[in-house]
């Protein structure tokens, strides 16, 4: 018998939810990297094919796999040919190292097109792989999904050619075919969106680029492609952006993790303008206001710190939120503008909505629990997240 998630109760001390039930089982299936079985002392971080170092990035492609995860800190990219369906199961491939037993940024060599530097977001095309290499300040993509290791990728956008990684092309101003700490990539209906840190935006190609350094066509963010100030140079608004990182569509519309300040943007559908404004903001009360927590030490069902991760799954929207080691959902709404400030209507890692601890109360990793968490991606029944501060990855299924 499956177990739901208990939900906090209503009080007045706190902004609770609706009573819904969780969108995912009481626990994770498959833990990758870490088990509860290991001991609760510090595991050792040596790269090998079954372990993981701060994974800030997961990708299951079809619901029977591939499974691709960014392993950050080991600078490379795994993959499994099945979705894993055991704990610590080793991966088949490895791309940026020359082996499962090595690490260092680029192979601890040249910059080339099967290397990575902090490689995180990342997410599947129809027949391909895209990779945000974040210290690399660049975006791979593969026109074919990789079945083998240290398969090249076939074209490299924010760089004019494979051999370089400079942040905005070694040049001080940023332009449309330029990237700076590019952390997250989401890949949709044809449209690629990277979420351009480092230069406060995010870029939108109306088709999957084809060749080398193609620029963008729509930012958001900015006023112009060339701008990149935190949140424009002013105040936060509707249509600023201070440190994006993940993406998704939810039910046809764009959502954004904007970290920096602390909130989830949702627009009406896909922005088709330069620096059109969103509708609505989960996370904050109004769109000026980026505190984290909303300016206090406790979370609520209704405040979000530092959330990095965010994917829809048919009527779920859900949220990493990061800080606050817990992931939160919400529910559509067809009224997207209807969403503005609301609470979340299921929580998961945490016992209430108001505690933050790192695996609850600070405690050792649990099958059900979450350590600063910066992926969450939904594939089919299944739900992929990148556990980082717990150096693992949860598969974890939909009730």
């Amino acid at each position: 018998m499956q177990v739901r998630l208990p939900l906090t109760s209503p009080t007045r001390a706190d902004v609770v939810a609706p009573s819904t039930r969780s969108p995912l089982a009481s626990a994770a299936a498959v833990i990758l990297g870490r088990s509860p079985s290991d001991s609760i002392l510090p595991i050792p971080l040596a790269p090998s094919a079954t372990s993981l170092f701060g994974p800030r990035g997961v990708c299951l492609v079809a619901e029977n796999g591939p499974l691709w995860v960014a392993d950050t800190g080991h600078h490379r990219v795994l993959g499994w040919r099945n979705c894993p369906t055991a704990d610590n199961q080793p991966a088949d491939w490895v791309i940026g190292q020359p082996n499962f037993a090595q690490e260092g940024q680029n192979g601890k060599g040249e910059i080339t097109a099967a290397t990575v530097s902090v490689p995180t977001g990342i997410c599947a095309t129809e027949t391909g792989l895209i990779v945000a290499d974040a210290w690399n300040h660049r975006v791979l993509i593969w026109h074919d999904r990789p079945e083998a290791s240290n398969v090249p990728a076939d074209v490299v956008l924010g760089q004019q050619d494979f051999g370089h990684g400079e942040p905005n092309r070694g040049e001080m101003e940023t332009a449309g075919d330029r990237l700076h700490w590019c952390y997250g990539v989401c890949y949709h209906d044809g449209k690629l969106f990277v979420s351009d840190t480092g230069n406060r935006r995010v870029l939108i190609w109306h088709t999957l680029p084809q060749v080398n350094g193609q620029p963008a066509d729509v930012v958001l963010g900015q006023p112009d492609f060339v701008s990149r100030n935190e949140n424009g140079g002013d105040s936060p608004t509707a249509s600023s952006l201070r440190w994006a990182h993940g993406i998704t569509v939810w039910r046809g519309n764009l959502v954004v993790a904007d970290a920096g300040n602390n909130r989830i943007l949702i627009w009406d559908g896909i922005p088709t303008e330069n620096n059109q404004a969103c509708v609505a903001v989960l996370g904050q009360e109004n769109f000026q206001e980026v505190e984290l927590n909303r300016g206090v030490y406790a979370p609520t069902a209704a405040s979000l710190n530092m959330p990095y991760g965010v994917t829809a799954k048919d009527d779920w929207l859900l949220v990493a939120d990061t800080a606050n080691s817990r992931l939160l959902g919400w529910q559509y709404r067809a009224n997207l503008r209807s969403l503005q400030g609301a609470p979340a209507d299921a929580l998961i890692g945490q016992h209430d909505f108001r505690s933050k601890g790192e695996n609850r109360s600070y405690g050792i990793p649990l099958q059900d629990s979450v350590c600063w968490s910066y992926d969450i991606q939904a594939c089919g029944e299944t739900i992929a997240i990148a556990d980082s501060g717990n150096n693992r990855v949860l598969l974890w299924r939909r009730q």
